[in-house]
This record gives C-alpha cells, sequence and structure tokens, in this order.
C-alpha cells in the first residue's frame, strides 16, 4: 500500500475519471462536502490504488458490472464514460450488456446497451 493512502487514491481517481470532474466535485465550499469527498475517495479509490492481482481495467470492469447489477445509472454512466481511462475497450463494452443481461437480467443489460450506446454517439460527435 502506498506511504499516503488517501494521495494515491486521489491521484487514482483523477487518472480515471479525470481532472475536469474531479475539480467540480471537490471543490464544493462546505466542510462536510469536502469531508465526504476524502471519504468517498479513500474509500472507493483506495481499493483502486492497492497493489494487487487486479488491474485498473480489471477493477472498471468490475465497477461498470456492479453498478449495472444495481441499477446505479448516473455511477454506471460515470465509469462507463471513463473506462478508456482504465484501459477498457469498446469491444469489451460491447460484451458488457450480454453478461449483464444473462446474470442480472434484460433491464440491466437493455439500460447498459442504451447508456453505452449514447456515450458512443455523443464521443463521435465530439
Amino acid at each position: 500500500m502506498a506511504e499516503d493512502p488517501l494521495a494515491a487514491a486521489r491521484a487514482m481517481r483523477r487518472a480515471v475519471l479525470g481532472d475536469a470532474y474531479v475539480d467540480g466535485v471537490t471543490a464544493d465550499p462546505d466542510e462536510a462536502g469536502r469531508e465526504f469527498q476524502d471519504y468517498i475517495t479513500s474509500m472507493a479509490w483506495g481499493v483502486w490504488a492497492r497493489e494487487g492481482a487486479l488491474t485498473s481495467r480489471d477493477r472498471s470492469l468490475l465497477v461498470l458490472a456492479m453498478t449495472a447489477a444495481l441499477g446505479r445509472v448516473e455511477e454506471f454512466r460515470l465509469h462507463a464514460a471513463s473506462a478508456h481511462r482504465a484501459g477498457v475497450t469498446d469491444e469489451e463494452l460491447d460484451e458488457l450488456p450480454f453478461q449483464l443481461a444473462a446474470y442480472c437480467g434484460a433491464p440491466a443489460g437493455v439500460t447498459a446497451k442504451r447508456i453505452l450506446r449514447e456515450l458512443r454517439a455523443a464521443r463521435e460527435e465530439a
């Protein structure tokens, strides 16, 4: 584990989600809001910063599957839009809805497919 776990978690969050997103959510003028962001960063992104057998790509795919399965659409959209920064390919994203539909039900797979299609169209327009 890194010498400063929170710093490592912050760096990982920026690497995956990008500076613009992280700057936006961490610019909360409220002390409780800043503390909450540090907590989320330490807890969720601290897992990403761990050394071990899982790569950032693996972790990204797991997060995508879990957020889709739980119906956490906003988080799924955020992580799907950032998945390429973690090394996930479009081909891997194309397979995800099949896995979701088979193991989590058709609604999860259909929703994921729709969001992935929307994100890809927006990326191609940009």
